[in-house]
């Protein structure tokens, strides 16, 4: 099945806009107005973003003509994604994915691990029409999630949660703004459908954000912007309306290989090719039950998640720190004294980790990470002395 023909923009929709709207911002004037400025303030935005919404819902008249333009749709919904907290944004061909045959095979070698949900939907992933019918594009957009830490306790056995779950769950703050799009676009485009999705959907969100314009794919399979870095939330919205599309971007990894070169486990078995099931995100998230040797000697100090592909890619060298104030860490130097997280009770755990990504999993699975971490803090401890 051939992608369907596309309006492609001249310009990079993920580039950062240089200024505000004007102001005063015009008040709200008719039905249409006034139900996209309830679908923002169901968002719950921050007060800081205040402006850029404001210029977000000063409608050109041009939008409500029939047909609309869509050229014009496609810069609106931009503006109201940047308005809304998003970094980067950009919109691409709901094409079905070049990469099926990959797919199809790296699920079936294994390298998914047990996440046998992914098998699932397949058809849904590798095309986005499956999954909403008629779909047309994609609005794909990205938060910046970083956040500098400060140096941890080396009195305390401390273990390490990923960035990503620092501050609050990301779905719970990303969901509502993507259904805030989703109700301005089909206000603004009669008869559009959508859907939304924020990693939990069968959307190809890396794939279709690199072919957005957002960034690139790069070796260690992260999506990388070569301002943000790959500190990056996903968002996306499919719709069969027929935007207006962004150029793809152009992938700027070189010949650097520290990625690979980084990963304790050998995860990244080839350039562009993880193997989850060694992936240590993966082992102290989706796996259960034992995590067997050697992987479970070479998981160092992770408890939840595991940034090291990240921390050492030269993207990330200068990455600006994020401005959403939800995703500031909650735990300042990123860990947690292993010790304690063995004798939590659930009530512990609830109440600690309310609202954040690491309720994803249940305790006894944080607590088997941090038995591991306990194990190998004097490994660690010992291969670091010898590296000075």
């Amino acid at each position: 099945m051939s992608a369907p023909p596309v309006r492609r923009q001249t310009s990079m929709s993920a580039r950062p806009v240089d200024g505000g709207p004007e102001f005063p911002p015009q008040p709200l004037t008719g039905w249409r107005e006034i139900l996209i400025h309830l679908s923002l303030l169901a968002a719950r935005i921050s007060t800081a973003h205040s402006p850029w919404i404001h210029g977000a819902l000063r409608m050109s008249t041009n939008l409500h003509a029939s047909p609309p333009d869509m050229t014009l749709v496609a810069e609106q919904v931009k503006r109201l994604a940047r308005g809304l907290g998003f970094d980067l944004v950009g919109i691409a061909p709901a094409a079905r994915s070049p990469r099926e045959s990959y797919i199809r095979q790296w699920i079936s070698s294994g390298r998914a691990g047990q996440m046998t949900y992914l098998a699932d939907r397949i058809e849904e992933r590798i095309d986005p029409a499956a999954f909403l019918p008629g779909a047309r594009t994609i609005i794909c957009v990205a938060m910046n999630y970083f956040a500098p830490l400060a140096a941890p306790d080396a009195r305390q056995a401390a273990g390490k949660v990923a960035r990503y779950a620092l501050g609050a769950d990301y779905h719970e703050l990303i969901k509502p703004k993507l259904y805030a799009i989703a109700d301005w676009l089909r206000e603004a485009v009669p008869g559009t459908r959508t859907k939304c999705g924020v990693d939990t959907a069968p959307i190809l969100e890396r794939e279709h954000a690199a072919r957005g314009g957002i960034g690139w794919v790069g070796k260690n399979t992260c999506l990388i912007n070569e301002r943000i870095g790959s500190w990056l939330l996903l968002g996306s919205v499919l719709t069969t309306a027929d935007l207006a599309v962004d150029e793809p971007s152009t992938d700027r990894c070189g010949t650097c290989t520290r990625c690979i070169d980084a990963c304790p486990t050998a995860a990244i078995v080839e350039p562009y090719q993880l193997d989850a099931s060694k992936c240590i995100s993966y082992l102290t998230i989706e796996h259960s039950g034992d995590i067997a040797e050697p992987l479970r000697g070479k998981m160092q100090h992770w408890l939840f998640g595991c940034d090291i592909c990240q921390d050492v890619c030269p993207w990330n060298g200068r990455a600006p720190g994020t401005e959403i104030p939800e995703l500031k860490p909650r735990l300042p130097a990123g860990t947690l004294n292993v010790d304690e997280v063995l004798a939590w009770s659930k009530d512990d755990f609830d109440r600690t980790f309310r609202h954040t990504a690491v309720k994803r999993i249940r305790l006894p699975v944080l607590q088997r990470n941090a038995r591991i971490v306990k194990e190998q803090r004097p490994r660690i401890s010992t291969t670091d002395r010898e590296q000075e």
